[in-house]
């Protein structure tokens, strides 16, 4: 094993040894082989990295880290100086020309925030850009006309686009940060609002690179990257029929490790395990000739001709890593993320700034999540906390705690088997299933929960624990197994959702708090049958319009909260406090006091046994490996043990209670 050392005192011509270090990281990156490591010492880094190879296996890997005990930042920005008032647009707006050799081929300020399932109110609405502008780190606001500088508008309130929510802005004086850019054939143009800042007297950076630490050639596989503080890139909008490229990521490859980072100001997304080129990029939005539906669906069925399997792509694992202030996703996959792992992190104030909008935002958005682990992530302040769309399948989502977002999970067009265990949904609108065939056991659900079957768009669903396509279908919703969770609703009446819904009162399945929207619904398989045999005889038209079964047991309804009919011996207690959250420094703590209707439910441990089988993609809830799987471990890492307690936590009793739960 070699092992390279970096310093922003090195050169570029050492020969990278502790005591002769090399100057860039990209220089140490074209150099490392499998089983190497490059250790990378203090300073800022101002850089693309590019790694040239992979390693071979999990122990022949290349690791990239930061010297122990040492704070490195690699930025995809560079700072600009040399700012001259412009009177003509107010006095705290300033002007910096910028030569566009600083960019290369690749100038931010020129790229629109474009591609499919961005939203636009018009094909010749004005387009903001991936390029961004930081005052000490803090990212300004685009506005697309030079006179939006002059007096830009303080937004103490923005609307969130599904719930129609205003939420209040942190910082409203931060809105008032604004930029404009123009480009022309030799130099492009800034301007930029202050307010009472003086740029030639503060760090003033703008994004001139792509990406941070991300390979131009796909299959650079098993790479370790640690410990670093990875910031400001110009990444595009990432939708599932592009390329999907982030601040950092493997581009198709397997193995990848990023673990113990501090990622932040990516324009669109933070950390990619997403699609590669080849398989489309952007065509709905080019061509306009098919929906991005289709695309999509063809771009499965490339990728598996061009070998997408778990031999050859992913298997990450993302753990420990801090994620903010992204202007799209935290974490954004499509394909490339099968078989992964995200577990630890902390995810915040994603797509929070609203200066553009799109169907593809979210702290965590996978698409064809086969057998991936999202275990123990703290994520609040999100537009929407995790969206799982497309082939969620043996994915299991669990010990997670979500508050404080506009929505907190959203699981779309999926068949399952998929299993959400031992998790906190604190937010107003806790869960959205336009999918079928989910095991939900041992939640506390603080919020709404959204049905909605989705019968015009066929998605596929594969051989289990495999890439292998075995089916696609529609989704007639339910085939859902709720055990053993804690729902509680505001106010009196479960169907009454505007605080979680304020701006779409007439939503097309509205909401309720608990599982009162499974009302019709069969409670058994068996049941399901009967029903089926009832408008035999027939083949498609006899199912199309029939119910597919639930699976209800050992719930606890609180407050306006209420159970489907078809859910027996449910235990309900409409009088009952709020559900609180608390924040000190960087403990979350839940503050609870459950009636004594609590200790009447007592939950038998789940597991493969006790979960059926999905019905359309006709597969077990398994682990990854394919043994089964055991629902014993609450929220906390302590044993759930057999009759336990309803919820997440199984040291919850009845009666006032404080409980850390990060």
């Amino acid at each position: 094993m070699t092992q390279y050392h970096v310093a922003v005192t090195g050169s570029d011509q050492a020969s990278g040894r502790a005591g002769d270090p090399f100057r860039t990281i990209n220089h140490a990156a074209q150099l490392a082989a499998p089983g190497d490591e490059v250790v990378v010492h203090a300073g800022t880094y101002r850089e693309w990295v590019r790694p040239r190879l992979g390693g071979l296996s999990d122990q022949r890997r290349i690791t990239y880290r930061a010297a122990t005990g040492e704070h490195v930042v690699i930025k995809g920005s560079e700072p600009v100086t040399g700012w001259t008032r412009d009177p003509s647009l107010g006095r705290t707006v300033w002007r910096a020309a910028v030569p566009n050799r600083l960019f290369g081929r690749f100038n931010p300020f020129d790229q629109p925030v474009d591609g499919d399932w961005l939203v636009k109110q018009a094909l010749d609405e004005p387009v903001k850009h991936l390029g961004n502008v930081y005052l000490n780190g803090r990212g300004l606001f685009e506005v697309t006309a030079k006179e939006g500088l002059a007096d830009p508008p303080r937004r103490t309130a923005v609307r969130d686009h599904w719930t129609g929510v205003e939420d209040p802005v942190a910082d409203p004086d931060q809105t008032q940060l604004v930029w404009h850019a123009e480009v022309g054939p030799d130099q492009t143009i800034i301007w930029a609002n202050f307010q009472g800042a003086d740029p030639n007297e503060e760090l003033v950076e703008i994004n001139v690179r792509r990406s941070v630490f991300y390979p131009e050639i796909t299959g650079r596989d098993y790479i370790t990257v640690r410990g670093f503080e990875l910031a400001q890139a110009a990444s595009p909008w990432a939708p599932p029929t592009a390329d999907q490229p982030g601040l950092i990521g493997p581009n198709w490859s397997k193995g990848w490790i990023i673990e113990d980072n501090m990622i932040h100001d990516a324009k669109c997304s933070g950390i990619s395990i997403g699609k590669e080129v080849t398989t489309g990029d952007n065509f709905f939005s080019r061509r306009r000739d098919k929906p991005g539906y289709q695309y999509q669906l063809e771009a499965v069925f490339s990728a598996r001709a061009m070998g997408w399997s778990k031999e050859r792509v992913g298997s990450h694992v993302i753990r420990r890593n801090t994620i903010y202030d992204c202007g799209q996703t935290g974490i954004v996959g499509h394909l490339g993320g099968v078989f992964s792992q995200i577990c630890d992190n902390h995810i915040y104030n994603i797509a929070l700034k609203r200066e553009f909008y799109g169907y593809e935002i979210a702290g965590i958005k996978l698409h064809a999540a086969l057998d991936v682990e999202i275990r123990h992530n703290r994520i609040h302040d999100c537009s929407l906390g995790t969206w799982l769309d497309w082939e969620t399948q043996g994915t299991r989502v669990t010990q997670n705690v979500y508050y404080n977002n506009d929505r907190d999970i959203f699981i779309e067009v999926s068949h399952g088997p998929y299993t959400v265990d031992h998790n906190i949904f604190g937010s107003r609108a806790s869960i959205e299933l336009f999918s079928q065939g989910g095991a939900f056991v041992g939640n506390l659900v603080a919020g709404a929960v959204r049905l909605e079957s989705v019968m015009d768009r066929a998605t596929p669903y594969h051989v289990p624990h495999s890439t292998e396509v075995a089916g696609y279908g529609v989704i007639y919703g339910g085939d859902d197994r709720w055990v053993g969770n804690i729902f509680y609703g505001p106010g009196a009446d479960p169907n009454d959702v505007s605080a979680a819904y304020a701006g779409q009162a007439d939503l097309p399945v509205p909401a309720a708090y608990g599982t009162a929207r499974y009302a019709g619904h069969p409670a058994s398989f068996e049941a399901y049958l009967a029903s089926v045999d009832a408008v035999l005889p027939g083949d498609l038209e006899a199912v199309i319009g029939l119910k597919q079964p639930v699976y209800l047991a050992h719930n606890l309804y609180l407050g306006a909260a209420a159970p489907s009919p078809g859910e027996p011996a449910a235990v309900t207690a409409p009088a009952s406090p709020a559900i609180e959250f608390q924040t000190v420094e960087s403990a979350v703590w839940l503050a609870t006091d459950f009636p004594p209707a609590f200790a009447q439910v007592r939950v038998p441990l789940q597991s493969t046994a006790t979960l059926p089988r999905t019905r359309m993609s006709n597969a077990d809830f398994e682990s990854p490996d394919g043994s089964a799987l055991i629902l014993g471990t609450d929220l906390l890492g302590q044993p759930a043990e057999d009759l336990g307690v309803p919820g997440p936590i199984a040291s919850l009793r009845p009666g006032p209670a404080r409980t850390r739960i990060w």
